[in-house]
């Protein structure tokens, strides 16, 4: 059965920790190492912009890096999701994608719960055998690219970290089901929610055409 948006090129590409997940989940890693303080105020003043994204993942994962990596996707697996929005990702797999500037490795269980694409910072093994930091993912390049392979873009996110994404993407909505919307977010997007059921709403509309997305509006709760 093909899905109702199958005949246009479209991909919604979500942002994950806060967007999809009901909870930041560095923050949740960092309780294993009784970092939980040091960590909740680098991922608040990333999320508000206060720090540069990159820099502030470099100082996260290396007071991270100290846990094994299996007992980070025991943990991961574990961390809670919207499932409403999880649902509609695996029931449109095939036009969804995940842009998270955490770890590939990391992010593994997750990421398999869904069934989509995905796009993240990515990790190696050094010749030690320890994992390594090998790239901070850039949003913005990872939608130029989808734009490049002839996709139209709806990119859905949740902080100022989303905004060159949301710059770049042919559509972007803000998204507050965890974090209260953000000014500056709601400010170049085109559509702006404040809950898992309204996003799905929206995003079944703009999949079905656009015409019960635009009488949506911009602001839907």
């Amino acid at each position: 059965m093909k899905h109702a948006f199958a005949s246009e090129k479209r991909i919604f590409a979500f942002d994950l920790d806060g967007t999809i997940t009901v909870q930041e989940t560095l923050p949740v890693l960092a309780r294993e190492l009784d970092l939980s303080d040091e960590m909740e105020q680098l991922t608040r003043l990333t999320l508000e912009g206060k720090i540069d994204f990159e820099a502030s993942f470099r100082m996260r994962y290396r007071l991270l890096r100290e846990i094994p990596l299996q007992k980070i996707r025991q943990i991961m697996e574990e961390v809670p999701m919207d499932e409403r929005i999880a649902g509609f990702i695996r029931k449109h797999a095939e036009e969804c994608a995940i842009v998270t500037g955490n770890l590939d490795v990391w992010v593994q269980p997750l990421i398999g719960k869904l069934g989509c694409m995905s796009y993240s910072s990515t990790s190696r093994l050094d010749a030690n055998g320890e994992l390594q930091l090998e790239a901070v993912l850039d949003k913005a390049e990872t939608i130029r690219r989808m734009k490049v392979q002839g996709y139209h873009v709806i990119a859905i996110g949740d902080s100022v970290n989303d905004i060159p994404m949301f710059r770049e993407a042919d559509a972007a909505i803000a998204y507050g089901g965890v974090h209260p919307l953000v000014d500056r977010v709601v400010e170049i997007s085109d559509y702006a929610v404040e809950n898992g059921e309204a996003l799905c709403r929206l995003l079944e509309g703009l999949g079905n055409g656009g015409e019960h997305a635009r009488n949506l509006g911009r602001q839907d709760s």
